[in-house]
């Protein structure tokens, strides 16, 4: 990293200069959906079942002897009853088709030409949506499902013939949802079918530079970045100058991948061209990576930087800087800077945990999962997994006590779990072989055991573990157990008072 060394003050004096505070979400208002009588509706989707591979007379002649009211909801409804089975859908929206009175909108089709999609009736699916593009009843919807259920299945000459049929029914070429269609496949994995329909729409949708960066995007997110930087070359070629998002993407990619060298040349050239442009998230990449890895002192230039152009710090940037102090041992400046944290939230409490386990602290690390829980934040699956795994190893732990010898906790899981045979041939290779424990899985093991069976084995274990001497793992699985269980339960008892010692 070729930064202009200078004097580095202390991350908590620098961190002092603001006063942060976690960010809320506001809830989202969903709109109401209209009631559909259910009897009604299992009624029609019965016939729709039994009699769909009967002649159509027959079919509509059950149908209408089933009272029920046709709506755009219950048509729906339908739809949702058989996601995957053309059949019974276009059946029964053949019926609908002969019902005076009701008539289908953009909704209703893009519902029923998406169950289509899903069944790969790829004859009946072009179909449905020319017929679309006549009635008029197109949209930015119809334009994704096409187009992501084409491309998935490699139909290219499909996907751009739909952009020249779409003009030819007066929808005309439309750079905007290009876009938004380019964005849909390379969320989807579909990168590389991306690519193709824009350079095969190039001379009637001349693309720009947010095609371009979607196509980064695409390629970063399915880890090709040879075809990530011919995409960037072209980009350049024609003039378009990546976007930040972009940018961002290309470093994190870089990052993953471990060129940290590139990645970090990038950045030095951000720096240098557009400066003005680097926020928040830029930032807080480059010092998230420069802690896993270690770099302390870099991390706290680019913080220093990123302190003295006046961008608020926010609590994933703080939760960084507080693991890479804690992996390099300077636990002091570390609580330091999560004391004058005013608001911390769970990504902070992560950080902390994260880093105390990397220095074999698991004691120290559940002060902070109790402390975490006293200031009214809850943890999370990926919580517990950390502090099981720091209390037993990824691979368990040896040791003279039944309840602290994966052996035994594994075996018994196994026979618990219904599976005595596999029990019985792992203790037969462990014998026979030597072989060794092998990494256990802590999420499936919550997992299956968040039932309420699970809460009294918890308590039990929990409480047995306490009584042996491990207090802190004792009080992890009483915690699990009392707020993990199901999900009900964690919603009903998430005002109780917690366990001793900051429970």
């Amino acid at each position: 990293m070729y930064m202009r060394r200078t004097i580095q003050k202390p991350l908590i004096t620098l961190f002092n200069r603001f006063n942060l505070c976690s960010l809320t979400t506001l809830p989202q208002n969903q709109e109401p959906i209209s009631v559909v009588n259910p009897n009604h509706l299992l009624r029609v989707c019965t016939v729709l079942y039994q009699q769909q591979n009967s002649p159509e007379s027959r079919l509509q002649t059950h149908l209408r002897a089933c009272e029920f009211h046709l709506t755009h909801e219950f048509f729906l409804q339908v739809c949702n009853k058989f996601p995957l089975s053309w059949r019974p859908v276009y059946k029964f929206f053949e019926f609908t088709e002969t019902q005076p009175g009701f008539h289908h909108n953009s909704v209703t089709f893009n519902k029923m030409v998406d169950v289509i999609g899903r069944s790969r009736n790829i004859d009946l699916f072009w179909e449905v949506l020319q017929e679309m593009g006549r009635r008029r009843l197109a949209n930015d919807k119809t334009f994704a499902i096409a187009l992501k259920t084409l491309a998935s299945i490699r139909e290219m000459k499909k996907c751009v013939e739909f952009f020249h049929f779409m003009n030819a029914q007066g929808y005309g070429y439309s750079l905007e949802t290009l876009n938004k269609i380019v964005q849909i496949l390379c969320r989807s994995k579909l990168a590389v079918e991306a690519k193709e329909i824009v350079l095969k729409l190039k001379t009637s949708i001349p693309p720009n530079g947010v095609t371009y960066g979607h196509l980064i995007k695409g390629f970063c997110d399915i880890g090709d970045l040879i075809q990530a930087a011919k995409v960037w070359d072209l980009m350049v070629d024609e003039r378009f100058e990546p976007g930040i998002d972009a940018v961002e993407k290309m470093m994190e990619t870089l990052f993953k991948t471990n060129r940290f060298d590139e990645a970090m040349k990038l950045f030095q050239a951000m720096r240098m061209t557009r400066i003005d442009e680097m926020g928040l998230p830029t930032y807080s990449l480059v010092i998230d990576w420069l802690c896993r890895t270690g770099k302390v002192s870099q991390a706290h230039m680019v913080f220093e930087e990123m302190l003295k152009r006046e961008i608020r710090p926010d609590n994933k940037t703080m939760a960084s800087l507080i693991y890479g102090l804690l992996t390099k041992g300077r636990v002091r400046e570390a609580h330091n800077i999560m004391k004058g944290i005013e608001r911390p939230d769970i990504a902070v409490y992560h950080g902390a945990i994260k880093g105390l386990l990397r220095l074999r602290k698991p004691g120290e690390a559940t002060e902070v999962f109790r402390e975490m829980i006293k200031m009214g934040c809850e943890p999370t699956m990926h919580t517990y997994i950390m502090l099981l795994q720091g209390h037993f190893g990824k691979r368990g732990r040896k040791g003279p006590h039944p309840l602290v010898n994966f052996d035994s906790i594994f075996v018994g899981g196994l026979v618990k779990a219904g599976k005595p045979l596999e029990a019985c041939k792992y203790v037969e290779r462990m014998m026979n072989r030597g072989m060794e424990v092998p990494r256990f899985d802590y999420n499936k093991f919550l997992h299956y055991y968040s039932d309420e069976e699970g809460v009294l084995m918890f308590e039990e274990v929990g409480r047995k573990l306490r009584e042996v001497g491990f207090v802190d793992l004792g009080d992890v699985l009483l915690r699990y157990g009392e707020k993990m269980a199901t999900r009900g339960r964690r919603r009903d008892r998430g005002g109780e008072p917690g366990l001793e010692n900051g429970f």
